[in-house]
């Protein structure tokens, strides 16, 4: 069916449909795209994400548009419509997790933290909209991370250049989360996972150590629940 679409979809004057015949690199696969792609703004979203409202590129677009604001991520569900993505806390689960991950679809959160537009360390790229002079600034995606984590190093070098990342819960969508690339169930992905988090644990050991700047030091790290550290 996909493909079907693809030869559907190449009759179309303003699509262009690009082949990638390497080995799976989500981060050099999405440099590949941007170098071919034109406009001001780059949209990263992965290809098993279903838009809710018809609103919503229009919502990732205001916000991004602010002159200190390098991108901009989207709420984001699981088939449920618990929630899937709400932002990135650095330091939570270990590395790197999602805040509020199956919480329901309209709570409130931390302190109205979910129903807020609001500053974060880092969001994912399921669903990403960037600035292109701020991605080539820092040279795309770090192809190291071929994996996991190179939304989250891309975020945070965009911050190291002066830009903030930016939550909205006014652009919706369903994230059916690995359901076409498959789980990290075997050895051999397990295994990248595991070389891709140590790269980043030393890459960003100075902030793992102090705290996520955008996370209250009093919030647990072990759970995505914003409960209290005892």
């Amino acid at each position: 069916e996909t493909f079907a679409l693809y030869d559907e979809l190449g009759s179309w004057d303003k699509f262009r449909l690009l082949t990638w015949s390497k080995p799976f690199n989500y981060a050099a696969i999405n440099n590949f795209a941007a170098a071919e792609a034109g406009g001001k703004y780059l949209l990263f979203l992965n290809n098993d994400v279903s838009m809710i409202a018809p609103d919503w590129l229009d919502e990732l677009i205001g916000q991004c548009q602010w002159k200190e604001n390098a991108a901009v991520g989207a709420k984001l569900y699981y088939g449920d419509g618990s929630i899937q993505h709400a932002g990135v806390i650095i330091g939570l689960g270990g590395i790197a997790g999602h805040i509020a991950r199956l919480f329901k679809h309209d709570a409130y959160g931390y302190f109205g933290s979910l129903q807020l537009v609001r500053n974060l360390t880092a969001v994912t790229g399921a669903c990403l909209l960037v600035k292109r002079n701020k991605f080539a600034q820092i040279g795309g995606f770090d192809e190291e991370f071929a994996l996991a984590f190179n939304d989250v190093d891309l975020c945070l070098r965009l911050i190291n250049k002066g830009g903030l990342i930016v939550w909205t819960p006014h652009a919706e969508a369903y994230h059916y989360e690995s359901k076409t690339r498959g789980l990290d169930n075997t050895t051999e992905k397990r295994e990248r996972l595991e070389r891709e988090e140590r790269l980043f644990a030393s890459r960003y050991q100075g902030l793992l150590e102090a705290g996520d700047p955008n996370y209250s030091p009093n919030l647990n790290l072990t759970r995505p629940d914003f409960s209290v550290k005892l």
